[in-house]
């Protein structure tokens, strides 16, 4: 066994990597589940006790695992409602938001792995990834839930896409998960030029051979995205599409994805511009956007792209649902006092992911840029001035996340919680297991067959 002194100096390292990975996910697992609270974690909310699980009645564990709804496949959330399913029926709320805050944890250390080739400093390695648990928008409707696991999801897949593979066991790996990934949300292919990042250069710099090794995520990225978009083609939407104006998007995404980064109560932005006009919310939009075009400026290339892609979906994820789903068009260019009622909507939530993620990698950036021109040690001003704008941009994000930490008003607060929704049921089967009675969700209710919650010992 090999136990030179040079072996022990590569050993650790690589230990310590796998510690802070495994620490990254298990943070914010636990983060995403604290921010919940009880009420939340207990309530099972909209395809969660709709859809997926009749679907898993119906259809069995393996057939409605790929079994496509609302124009796309789910195969993350419904993996969970089949272990939901599979503990006790009491149990099944809790079992669906902890799996849920689990696979937020992986994507979190996912991310702040493949990261790395991107935003090579671990602080903002670790500030990108704690995005999905620290976004003052993730508790209200999209985090602790199924339904809602594939936005979450979506945030990995550029990650995915662009990793450069070191050896063919990581990207083995990187293959499965981006398997998961693109087969739970279709927007992932909104992502899927970032799969030539992983391409070019095409030998690395001891001049061996690393294109090879992307083939596998290439081919599962490619062949789920496929599979998506059959989906979408064949598939039947329930929801109305919209025809929203151009002004309205835009407006629309500045008062909810982008408030929505800093702060949860998206109603503080919209009464501020009733009251003092749009320019108080533009003036720092605009300072963001300096410093994102800064950093495409300045950044290696493959920083370029992943902040531009990462920008763009932000606004096209946006901009897509808007589109999809009619019923949330609001006259967002012509904001009224009654707009302040509007809550935040699921697609701000995602959006605001991918906006603050571009925030983060256009700061990491900016602060390890050092201009060709300057001999000097400081860089120059030009220097001093990104990295002054790089870690403003970090302390907002750590203090939008420290002030929004604390558990707050959900769509699942006020219940129903299922564990005190199932001895009803119990008794409502009357001892008949051929019966199917409702249990009461948020916001709608389950038809759970009476065979089922009778065996509950």
């Amino acid at each position: 066994m090999d136990r030179t002194p040079a072996a022990t100096t590569t050993r650790v390292p690589t230990v310590l990597a796998v510690v802070a990975t495994v620490l990254v996910g298990a943070g914010v697992t636990a983060l995403t589940w604290w921010r919940l609270g009880p009420v939340t974690r207990g309530t099972v909310w909209a395809e969660d006790g709709g859809v997926f699980l009749r679907d898993r009645v119906a259809l069995g564990p393996v057939d409605s695992l790929l079994h496509p709804y609302a124009g796309y496949l789910h195969l993350v959330p419904r993996l969970l409602v089949d272990l939901g399913w599979a503990m006790p029926i009491e149990d099944y709320a809790h079992v669906v938001s902890a799996g849920s805050c689990v696979v937020v944890g992986v994507v979190a250390a996912a991310v702040f792995v493949l990261a790395r080739d991107v935003v090579p400093s671990w602080p903002f390695r670790l500030v990108l990834a704690a995005i999905p648990a620290v976004l003052p928008l993730a508790p209200y409707e999209i985090a602790g839930n199924a339904a809602n696991l594939h936005w979450f999801l979506l945030f990995a897949a550029p990650w995915c896409f662009a990793y450069r593979a070191r050896t063919w066991w990581g990207s083995g790996v990187v293959a499965v998960l981006t398997g998961f990934v693109v087969l739970t949300e279709l927007q992932t292919v909104f992502f899927l030029p970032l799969v030539l990042l992983a391409w070019f250069p095409r030998r690395d710099a001891a001049g061996a051979r690393v294109w090879p090794r992307a083939l596998p995520v290439t081919i599962v990225a490619v062949l789920g995205a496929a599979a998506q978009v059959v989906a979408a083609l064949t598939d039947v939407r329930v929801s109305q599409p919209g025809s929203p104006a151009f002004g309205d998007v835009v407006a629309g995404w500045v008062l909810q994805p982008f408030a929505g980064a800093w702060v949860a109560d998206v109603g503080a932005a919209v009464r501020f511009v009733v009251a003092h006009g749009w320019a108080g919310v533009l003036v720092p939009l605009t300072l963001l956007v300096l410093v994102v075009v800064a950093a495409v400026a300045v950044g290696a290339w493959r920083a370029r792209w992943m902040i531009v892609a990462l920008a763009l979906v932000s606004g096209g994820v946006w901009w897509a649902a808007l589109l999809a789903n009619g019923g949330a068009a609001q006259d967002w260019s012509h904001p009224v006092a009654a707009l302040e009622a509007v809550p935040p909507q699921r697609y701000a939530a995602a959006s605001g992911l991918l906006l603050v993620a571009a925030s983060v990698v256009s700061a990491s950036v900016l602060v390890g840029w050092r201009p060709a021109s300057t001999t000097r040690r400081t860089g120059g001003a030009a220097r001093l001035v990104g990295v002054a704008a790089g870690w403003c941009v970090v302390a907002l994000v750590v203090v939008a996340a420290v002030g929004n930490a604390a558990p707050g008003a959900t769509r699942r607060s006020d219940g129903p919680v299922w564990a005190g929704e199932v001895p009803a049921a119990v008794a409502a089967c009357d001892g008949d297991p051929a019966k199917v009675v409702d249990v009461r969700t948020a916001p709608w209710s389950a038809k759970v067959p009476c065979s089922r919650l009778l065996s509950t010992p």
